[in-house]
């Protein structure tokens, strides 16, 4: 057989053409029988061969793979089927082992994530000695490994990346005989601005926006807006009455807490309506503080109030006083004031732990008026017995808006319920949906 006599595949047939060069001393290859795959006739001295697949005039490039002669057989037959065999599943496993690589969703950048179909899927796996995950930069840098890979592995993620800057990715299998490039793939990392797995909380934020800009208007307008009404802030007035006709003090107690907790700045602001009220019937106002910090502000507080109403002759400043940082001393401390200077009213709002109940108890054996409040769920149970009224949870939040309906609290308050009644409706729908056999809709808000 001549050279002409061997096959070729014309631009426009669909099998996958493979070219390659190989070692040997011959010129010629007598007889090639490998399905579509067909070698050029033309055999040079080298030691290395150049594999590639594709269809018409647009060969893609695979892999380099060694090509090793062996004596012909008695029917004219040459070469190791080792490189034939390689051939073949360059040719027949490009779609498994396509990769691409795209810059990493929601992220700062600097990142670039690669996928491909694991090589375990196919079954030339086992033929697979080593697995490696190799890169260079575009401008025809150096080529680096990044990791050496299981056949299982579907996806890596290079973080040390500069983004806006190209590179080219490829996987590299080396056989018993051979060395392929299976798959290649260029990335650019780049920052992003938006995350859209957060598109949820976004709209979550627009929402309440506009909706606490919306109340915020009416309510400088002077639109009347409705608050449900709180028992225990209703009888803030009738509690510092009673006071002044039996002509005792009050007494203001804001928690064993800093001024970092939320429960002690929510207290403050009412005891800043506390003091007004006080200042207007000319009752004594007794603030004992465990906190050196929130003592400081409490006096600017009660200053500032009796300013604010024309009276401020009342302030006294031994009456907003520190007793100590010891939690069950100040319990006892305090305690012994409520024995010795009997007040009509007392106030226990803010973050209270073990010593709630027995401020609580021995206030109730005075025969005062006692309104309680904390967002600390272990010491509700303490109040509501043993108090005559008590502000549960977020009622302790509102009451400075209840008391004062300063515009800007009161468009704020407004806005917070109406979307908490908002995502309840959300979540109930959702739950509904979810229960029907229709996910999607809770999974738009993962």
């Amino acid at each position: 057989m001549s050279d002409s006599d061997l096959p070729y595949h014309s631009p426009n047939d669909t099998a996958p053409i493979i070219p390659c060069r190989g070692s040997g001393t011959s010129s010629s290859l007598r007889r090639i029988s490998h399905g579509p795959a067909a070698f050029m006739h033309h055999l040079f001295r080298e030691t290395s061969a150049f594999v590639w697949t594709g269809h018409g005039s647009a060969p893609t490039f695979l892999a380099s793979v060694s090509i090793t002669r062996v004596p012909e057989d008695r029917n004219g037959m040459m070469y190791s089927i080792v490189p034939l065999l390689v051939a073949a599943f360059l040719s027949s496993a490009e779609a498994e082992v396509r990769m691409t690589a795209v810059d990493t969703p929601n992220d700062g950048g600097g990142s670039i994530t690669l996928r491909w179909i694991p090589l375990v899927q196919t079954e030339y796996a086992e033929s697979v000695s080593v697995l490696g995950l190799y890169r260079r930069d575009g401008l025809g840098g150096e080529r680096i490994g990044l990791a050496e890979l299981a056949l299982g592995d579907s996806a890596f993620i290079d973080e040390d990346v500069v983004n806006r800057q190209r590179y080219v990715y490829e996987i590299e299998a080396e056989f018993p005989s051979s060395t392929a490039i299976l798959g290649t793939a260029e990335g650019t990392a780049a920052t992003q601005w938006f995350r859209t797995d957060r598109s949820a909380v976004f709209v979550a934020v627009v929402v309440f926006t506009g909706l606490l800009l919306w109340f915020t208007y009416h309510a400088r307008s002077g639109r009347r807006m409705f608050i449900r009404r709180i028992a225990g802030l209703e009888a803030v007035e009738e509690a510092v009455g009673r006071a002044t006709e039996m002509g005792k003090p009050i007494m203001y107690i804001p928690g064993i807490s800093s001024m970092d907790d939320v429960a002690t700045i929510a207290s403050i602001q009412i005891l800043a309506q506390v003091a007004k009220k006080a200042g207007e019937y000319g009752t004594r106002l007794m603030v004992p503080n465990r906190d050196p910090i929130v003592m400081a502000v409490a006096q600017e507080i009660v200053k500032e109030s009796y300013n604010q109403i024309g009276r401020p002759d009342l302030y006294n400043h031994d009456d907003i006083y520190y007793v100590t940082y010891s939690q069950f001393g100040y319990a006892a401390a305090v305690s012994g004031i409520m024995l010795r200077e009997r007040p009509a009213t007392n106030f226990l709002l803010g973050m209270f732990y073990a010593e709630s109940l027995i401020l609580s108890e021995t206030g109730n054996t005075t025969g005062a008026i006692q309104i309680a409040g904390t967002d600390s769920d272990a010491q509700l149970p303490f109040f509501i017995t043993s108090c005559d009224y008590t502000l549960i949870g977020e009622e302790l939040y509102a009451a400075s808006v209840y008391l004062s309906r300063e515009p800007m609290l009161l468009g704020s308050l407004k806005a917070q319920d109406y979307a908490k009644a908002l995502l309840l409706a959300l979540t109930a729908i959702g739950v509904v949906l979810s229960i029907a056999g229709i996910p999607q809709f809770a999974r738009a808000f993962h």
